[in-house]
């Protein structure tokens, strides 16, 4: 007994050293294993301009819906995950997310509603103004591939409308009488325009047009409207309508 005594006497400091190199090397692994998402999106690598998709978010007359439109996908991914998130009046945050498997469409379109439904029921959150559009490209095991983000601004009845960080706006030659506006940023743009130094910013209507009125950038350069088939510049920012914009380098 007493030589047994001696031997782990002699053995137990490389047996505490051993033990101890274990639960570090094991607790690595699990703490690699659980990256969390902020770690992982931060490491992810942007999408390069010419491939991300050209998104819309179209009001309805009462402002209880946004129409998710999601046009040219050539970004190659498995899956998309989209989520909405929006603040309501009394500071809470509310959320609409959603996952489409990519099976080689090139549009998508899905209805998000401002509130929740329940048994055929719906309630409506009123007086909705800002949020985010959050849209994660993953491929077949999910993993996070590409991540593109943008602020909305949701307005009714204005004479001017305007993104969240005050670096567009669209002043209306006479005020609205009816309808919801969403202005945002695109991501892409339906075709090609280069050199693009502000934008895509669009503002999307419940309302028929035509809109018209001025446009303004917080930068200094040319002002293209994307008439649905080409672009066209603008003279002194005046457009015929609502739409997509966007600010080139001037000569």
């Amino acid at each position: 007994m007493k030589e047994l005594k001696e031997v782990m006497k002699k053995y137990l400091p490389f047996f505490l050293l051993t033990l101890g190199l274990g639960v570090l090397i094991t607790s690595f692994f699990i703490i690699r294993a659980k990256k969390s998402p902020v770690d992982e999106e931060e490491a992810v690598a942007e999408i390069p301009f010419e491939k991300r998709p050209f998104v819309s978010l179209i009001p309805d007359e009462e402002g209880h819906w946004l129409k998710l439109r999601i046009e040219k996908l050539i970004f190659e991914a498995s899956s998309l995950d989209y989520e909405l998130l929006y603040k309501v009046p009394d500071g809470r945050t509310q959320g609409v997310p959603g996952t489409i498997k990519l099976t080689g469409q090139k549009e998508i379109e899905r209805d998000l509603l401002l509130g929740s439904e329940s048994s055929g029921k719906f309630r409506y959150d009123e007086d909705v103004e800002t949020g985010t559009l959050t849209l994660r490209f993953r491929d077949e095991k999910g993993k996070l591939m590409g991540k593109l983000s943008t602020d909305f601004h949701l307005q009714k009845r204005v004479k001017v409308v305007g993104s969240v960080d005050q670096k567009f706006s669209f002043t209306f030659d006479d005020e609205p009488k009816r309808g919801f506006f969403v202005t945002m940023e695109t991501f892409g743009v339906p075709d090609g325009l280069s050199n693009i130094i502000a934008g895509p910013f669009a503002v999307f209507s419940s309302n028929q047009g035509p809109q018209p009125g001025k446009v303004d950038f917080k930068e200094s350069g040319i002002i293209n409207f994307w008439d649905g088939s080409s672009w066209q510049e603008l003279n002194l920012g005046k457009s015929e309508d609502i739409g997509l914009f966007a600010l080139t380098a001037s000569e």
